[in-house]
């Protein structure tokens, strides 16, 4: 395989979600995040951020810190579109914390128990939360550790994901990967599933940032290695702020993965202090709350 000139940092997971209000308690109220911007679009992005819709959408970012120092939330709302059909693709998200649990009961938000360690919280639209019952490795840690999805082949994904895009083995059993770039940053959990992969309408997307000067090898790099490229590089323009280059790969499975540059998106993910009220505002003005 030509060299791809990676590893990246981990930046987020892509949701597509059908209640912004009902989301927004849970992601808020029950799991403390925080929103860190919200962006409102008049249609639907080049890249197909939003998944394949031409109509207006919004996008909000939500985490327990800067995009910078931590692995968010992307929360993508389709307006007119009120849920999306659930596939198999996607595991859950692993969060550290001691207060959710106590959150979700003062809530009244259900709780149900992993089949391993920990606790399970299901999203409004369905996606799955494990909740460890622990606090985080330090004060300034992120308690947002892994993101799992689901494949076909693990051995075919550990090809891709290891040897094409460059990340490092963590740990490894006959069924699992976990993957990192290193440093702190959020894994990538892989998990092979013995029924056949589905990944319906509500499929996600997992996004990394690399340096600009290194996305053009990786595009070539997945392109000799006869890898799929959804969307080769393109530049991404959002109103009043920074453009970001990206280039869009699916892995054998059909996983989305974003690589943006670094620089840019730097610029573009600055926390926005008016977010939560601005999504409030968007929220307020949504079907679901006109009624």
């Amino acid at each position: 395989m030509a060299a791809a000139t990676v590893p990246g940092r981990a930046l987020h997971y892509v949701f597509k979600i059908g209640d912004r209000a009902k989301n927004a308690h849970f992601f808020r109220q029950v799991l403390g995040m925080k929103v860190l911007r919200h962006e409102e679009f008049k249609e639907g992005c080049d890249a197909e951020c939003n998944g394949p819709y031409e109509n207006r959408w919004s996008k909000t970012m939500v985490g327990y810190g800067p995009e910078s120092t931590h692995f968010v939330i992307e929360l993508t709302y389709n307006y007119g579109v009120t849920s999306y059909e659930m596939g198999n693709d996607f595991g859950g998200v692993t969060i550290h914390s001691t207060e959710i649990l106590s959150r979700a009961a003062q809530h009244s938000y259900p709780i149900e128990k992993a089949d391993g360690n920990g606790s399970v919280l299901t999203s409004p639209d369905g996606y799955k939360f494990y909740v460890i019952d622990q606090a985080p490795s330090s004060a300034n840690a992120d308690p947002l550790k892994s993101v799992e999805l689901h494949v076909s082949n693990l051995a075919a994904s550990r090809k891709y994901w290891q040897q094409l895009l460059q990340m490092k083995i963590l740990a490894e059993t006959k069924q699992t990967l976990l993957l990192t770039y290193g440093g702190n940053q959020a894994s990538l959990q892989l998990t092979q599933i013995t029924d056949a992969l589905n990944r319906a309408k509500a499929y996600g997307r997992i996004a990394f940032a690399v340096p600009s000067a290194n996305q053009p090898s990786l595009h070539e790099a997945v392109k000799a290695a006869g890898g799929t490229i959804l969307k080769p590089l393109i530049a991404l323009d959002t109103p009043g702020k920074a453009t970001v280059s990206v280039l869009i790969l699916a892995d054998p499975d059909g996983h989305e993965i974003c690589f943006v540059d670094e620089e840019g998106f730097s610029q573009l993910s600055q926390v926005e202090p008016d977010g939560e009220q601005r999504l409030d505002k968007y929220i307020a003005k949504d079907p679901f709350q006109l009624k």
